[in-house]
């Protein structure tokens, strides 16, 4: 089973939207990680390299993932939410993601702080399936559909106000 690449440069928080689309890299590169761990696990049981993969994503998970979400929830989505319709339905729809997603991760979270208790493949296999699909799924709405968007609505004060409050969540103080 082969690591996550961790050694790409993500653009810093004077790109916020940039930083967000960097996560969304990380995350598919853990979902595709999560998927060679059932086929991993399928053939050779939770041995040292699947706890090293379960450990990677549940830190991500529960460090990064939750910024990532609070960045956009907190920061991003309120600047945007009035200006028309369509983007305050596409918000609402990611808010909705967020919380599908919030819950299959509740399933795998368990699991991947202690592979341990893994005792059903197939129902390990099933939370993952659910997991990445959420999140190919939101990930393709939010870059396709949403993201391209606030590049263009989103003042230059706007994107510096949002870098850093993206920093200061993080605790390194600001820009």
């Amino acid at each position: 089973m082969t690591g996550l690449q961790t050694n790409v440069e993500a653009p810093d928080f004077s790109d916020p939207l940039g930083l967000l689309k960097a996560c969304h890299q990380r995350i598919l590169g853990f979902c595709n990680l999560l998927e060679k761990m059932v086929v991993h696990n399928n053939k050779n049981g939770i041995d040292s390299e699947f706890k090293q993969a379960a450990q990677k994503i549940h830190r991500y998970f529960t460090t990064a993932g939750i910024l990532h979400h609070m960045d956009e929830e907190q920061d991003l989505f309120p600047l945007l939410v009035g200006q028309s319709l369509k983007i305050a339905t596409i918000i609402n729809d990611l808010k909705q993601d967020h919380i599908a997603m919030n819950a299959a991760w509740e399933k795998l979270e368990p699991v991947l702080a202690h592979p341990a208790i893994i005792e059903d493949a197939s129902e390990f296999e099933q939370w993952v399936n659910e997991f990445c699909h959420l999140y190919r799924k939101h990930i393709k709405t939010e870059e396709e559909d949403f993201l391209s968007i606030a590049q263009h609505m989103l003042s230059s004060e706007q994107l510096v106000h949002l870098g850093e409050s993206m920093k200061e969540r993080r605790g390194k103080g600001r820009i």
